[in-house]
């Protein structure tokens, strides 16, 4: 494992804004799973060109022009992590409602058809535990908030990044002296080492996507489709920092109170919604021929949320213990990027279907929004939001998110009319970059408003699916099952000065889900 020095240089603003956000918390909500019907996970979600899925209407809505009747379906999964135990709020195995929708095939003459289409989905599970242990060798979170007063980073308790962790350090174990009188820092301010630490996460929640579909095509030959999305975002997490702290050079320099432990715990709450408008084409460029290709293009996701936390520091000694919850609320928006799809679809008789799709889209390039304030419209009687890029948790968004390319391949077979065998295969690229660090220097009220040092890098995400279908008149039966994994390095705080040098620890979440979808054609 290596030690990161991550610290740099804070940028100031001039006006103080009424909301933002932090980008790893803006990371973790703009992320979506393969989700859908068991014939679309099935398949590894490579049907943007194949179409006639109702879970494509999530991503390339003219594939739901290719849908010669109507059609009805429901899903239900469970969906469990690998190599945890159940902690806290968050258990490794749940049930999962995932998809319910509807697609109603209007035929305009003999080969041109209007679809419309409604489909709930679940497009994030956020149910994750997360557990590390590992040495500290002397670091230790309390002396981040040092060194942030130390370098002056930290200047006032006006300042925004003096975050809620610091305010609880500064007045639990600092008793609130640091910054002297005349603006000086207090140079002598014991530096409490580290000795190893104990880190549990657990989450809950998901985002519910709603869409609305209208599609159709011209001659059989070319399929339009525009889709409006809805987001619902419900996310619950707790965790525990617990951190053992040395205590023989405090007993060597007489010290009247001696810290052995400090134990940070926080919960935090999200809710919220956004909106988006997808528009999509599907083309069979041979008359002859079954081979189609789509195109498609995803508008950013405009997130309006609500962020509420209680946080707790709890010091032991022989002779206090300190606790100060913090209770805290944020409203913030934010912009995900847009997303690009190119798609390859064919088919080899009725046999055989193939099936790929390339996708990508640059989170280094998502919006974070400041809220200044309501407005009032004259003209229309309406108030509404004003809002603000946030350039200083822009820049770090940028220094710290890149662009996602994600490939989907799937095959499906049919050794007989009534029954379907799929295989699929996903590959996502990674989100962070190799240097990115938790932004705690960054002059932004989403990090005045963090509650937590710790931060994972994830790396590459991969998808391997599996499922069957069987087909009886009307009516459909499908199941599939989808192995996810991904590693990541995980820190308890951002690195700072000579000798707050925390080591990375490789994390790991290895999801399983198994699937079934309900449907009938009529």
């Amino acid at each position: 494992m290596m030690k990161k020095f991550l610290f740099v240089a804070i940028a100031l603003a001039t006006v103080m804004p009424v909301a933002a956000q932090e980008t790893y918390e803006v990371a973790e909500v703009s992320t979506q799973d393969l989700n859908g019907t068991a014939r679309y996970v099935g398949m590894g979600g490579a049907m943007e060109a194949l179409g006639a899925d109702i879970s494509t209407i999530s991503t390339n809505p003219a594939a739901i022009g290719l849908f010669r009747r109507s059609y009805v379906a429901a899903s239900l999964g469970i969906v469990t992590q690998g190599d945890v135990s159940s902690w806290g709020p968050a258990k490794k195995t749940n049930v999962s409602f995932d998809q319910a929708g509807f697609v109603f095939s209007n035929r305009l003459s003999r080969t041109s058809f209007l679809n419309f289409a409604f489909n709930y989905h679940k497009s994030r599970n956020f149910n994750q535990i997360l557990a590390v242990t590992d040495r500290l060798d002397g670091a230790s979170q309390s002396k981040l908030t040092l060194d942030k007063f130390a370098e002056g980073v930290i200047k006032s308790s006006d300042d925004l990044t003096y975050n809620q962790v610091d305010v609880l350090y500064h007045e639990g174990l600092y008793d609130t002296n640091l910054i002297l009188k005349d603006g000086s820092f207090k140079k002598d301010a014991y530096r409490f080492d580290g000795d190893n630490y104990t880190f549990n996460r657990g989450n809950k929640g998901y985002i519910s996507e709603f869409d609305l579909n209208i599609s159709g095509n011209i001659n059989d030959r070319v399929y339009l489709g525009v889709t409006v999305g809805i987001h619902d975002v419900h996310y619950r997490g707790y965790s525990n920092y617990f951190e053992n702290v040395r205590t023989k050079d405090q007993e060597e320099a007489k010290l009247p109170n001696i810290l052995r432990t400090a134990e940070l715990e926080d919960s935090r709450d999200i809710d919220g919604s956004g909106y988006e408008v997808k528009l999509g084409a599907v083309i069979r460029p041979i008359e002859s021929s079954p081979f189609r290709f789509g195109l498609y293009i995803n508008s950013p996701i405009f997130y309006d949320l609500r962020s509420v936390n209680k946080t707790g520091l709890r010091l032991n000694s022989q002779y206090f213990a300190d606790e100060n919850p913090r209770h805290d609320e944020l409203k913030y928006e934010f912009r995900t990027p847009w997303k690009f799809g190119v798609s390859l679809g064919h088919t080899i008789g009725t046999n055989l279907a193939l099936g790929a799709t390339y996708e990508f889209s640059d989170y280094g390039a998502t919006d974070a929004r400041i809220k200044r304030g309501e407005g009032y419209d004259w003209y229309y009687d309406t108030y509404y939001t004003k809002t603000d890029r946030d350039k200083e948790m822009n820049d770090h968004i940028k220094q710290t998110l890149k662009g996602v390319h994600t490939v989907k391949v799937g095959a499906e077979f049919k050794p007989m009319p009534i029954m379907s065998l799929r295989l699929g295969y996903n590959l996502v690229s990674p989100m962070y970059k190799q240097d990115a660090y938790r932004g705690v220097d960054v002059w932004s009220l989403g990090n005045y408003y963090s509650s937590e040092t710790n931060y994972v890098n994830w790396k590459a995400t991969h998808r391997i699916t599996a499922g069957v279908g069987f087909t009886f008149d009307h009516f459909k039966v499908d199941m599939a099952y989808q192995y996810q994994t991904k590693k990541g390095q995980f820190l308890p705080f951002a690195g700072s000065g000579n000798d707050n040098l925390p080591f990375d620890q490789e994390v790991k979440n290895n999801r399983q889900q198994v699937l079934l979808t309900l449907g009938y054609s009529f």
